[in-house]
């Protein structure tokens, strides 16, 4: 029984990782994050499309790759590993599979294309406020085919071209598909602590709005989407921690204090292994999630509750980990360290924060005994 990635699937995880190296140093992140614009640089993004990264999991039909899910991971973990400026999660994770999931074939014609090259950016826009989405907290409503509500945060909101909005039709929760570029959408951009990373308060007054899947079905479209995504993002955690694991090791064997390595002291030893264990669960987790996400096994909801909880916790502890042990200096600008701190808070309430993972993990498994 093989545990790991195909020796195609290594390849292309070593491809994607040489690519960013070269395309995505931390110096370019910085660049994007001292600038006023929008988080995304389109230079990569453009680049990414070109490789074909974006319809990795899209059936050739619709211009895509047809790999499937496992080579999807492999680019997410690289991508979390490089701390990528592109809206590739908000496109991929979300706009895309939500299409995949629910679309008739005309929105998969219109839209799946576009997404493969690069040419449209997608969201989702589920949140109006703080806590986990839920049917007595959606107030956005759909008459007559026009939306009229407001979302926030909505993870690169400002940068979309199109989102999946869920909202109330009739009383009943419903997705659907909005042109945020077009009539009755106003936007204004988030202030965050990543940003790499856009996000925006979305107001939407008659805005058309076409109905994705049944109507009703909207919450359970979207739990089945979050929990696709959540591998995902469960990756980009995983490529993340790992990378702070990596730049702490390297500090820690290249500083010397009192006439040795500081990577000698048994505090550093301590705080390297915790790092270590912790990634080790996180990318246990995560393939099971892969495995799950893959084969779209019934396990897919727990699988991708796991991998959520333990990736969020990996990739903020050593995030921290990774600052203290650089010292004093790990508080700057000038080091790398902080790229990866604010990104694990980001990443860590996309798709619904831990605390609300938690609750989702223990109510399936009490449901689960209980039957």
């Amino acid at each position: 029984m093989n545990f790991d990635f195909s020796d195609d699937q290594l390849a292309l995880k070593e491809e994607a990782r040489k690519f960013l190296s070269a395309k995505c140093p931390p110096d370019s992140v910085r660049k994007l994050m001292e600038d006023d614009s929008p988080g995304i640089d389109r230079a990569l993004w453009t680049q990414v499309a070109e490789q074909g990264w974006l319809g990795a999991a899209i059936p050739e039909e619709h211009g895509g790759l047809g790999l499937g899910y496992l080579e999807l991971c492999c680019i997410a973990e690289e991508l979390g590993r490089a701390v990528a400026p592109i809206p590739f999660a908000s496109t991929v994770y979300f706009f895309a599979e939500a299409l995949l999931r629910a679309g008739d074939a005309e929105q998969k014609a219109a839209y799946l294309p576009k997404i493969v090259s690069g040419e449209l950016i997608g969201t989702i826009a589920s949140s109006e406020g703080t806590g986990p989405v839920s049917a007595t907290k959606i107030t956005a409503e759909v008459s007559g085919g026009k939306l009229t509500g407001v979302k926030i945060p909505v993870t690169d909101g400002s940068i979309a071209d199109y989102a999946i909005a869920l909202a109330n039709e009739g009383g009943k929760p419903t997705l659907f598909i909005v042109d945020l570029n077009g009539a009755g959408v106003s936007r204004e951009t988030v202030e965050t602590l990543d940003r790499s990373r856009d996000a925006a308060r979305i107001e939407f007054k008659d805005a058309p709005a076409t109905r994705l899947g049944a109507a009703g079905d909207g919450l359970a479209l979207y739990e089945a989407i979050n929990d696709r995504a959540a591998v995902l993002i469960a990756f980009e955690q995983v490529g993340g921690s790992d990378m702070c694991l990596e730049m702490a090791r390297a500090y820690a064997l290249e500083r010397y204090a009192f006439g040795r390595q500081i990577g000698g002291y048994q505090a550093i030893k301590h705080r390297l292994s915790d790092m270590y264990a912790k990634n080790v669960l996180a990318r246990g987790n995560a393939y099971y999630g892969a495995w799950a996400l893959n084969s779209d096994a019934p396990e897919l909801p727990i699988a991708a509750a796991g991998a959520r909880i333990s990736a969020s916790d990996a990739y903020w502890f050593g995030s921290k980990e990774n600052v203290q042990v650089h010292g004093g200096m790990g508080y700057t600008w000038e080091v790398d360290c902080h790229l990866h701190y604010r990104r694990s808070r980001q990443l860590s309430v996309v798709a619904g924060s831990p605390r609300s993972w938690k609750h989702r993990l223990i109510t399936m498994l009490e449901r689960s005994n209980a039957a």
